[in-house]
């Protein structure tokens, strides 16, 4: 089954979820944020940290 009929077939069952970002030491949910703010959000890279071992 394709990534497409699967989610035509389970389009029903999904939610829209929450995403949390972190501003100035406190959690805040981005939907939250103004459309300026919202661009930098999008625009942030991801990375993962190395172990340094």
């Amino acid at each position: 089954m394709s990534h497409e009929a699967i989610l035509k077939t389970l389009h029903a069952q999904r939610r829209r979820c929450i995403v949390y970002t972190r501003v100035m030491g406190y959690h805040r949910p981005v939907e939250s944020f103004n459309i300026g703010k919202k661009g930098e959000h999008q625009e942030r890279k991801q990375f993962t940290e190395p172990s340094g071992r």
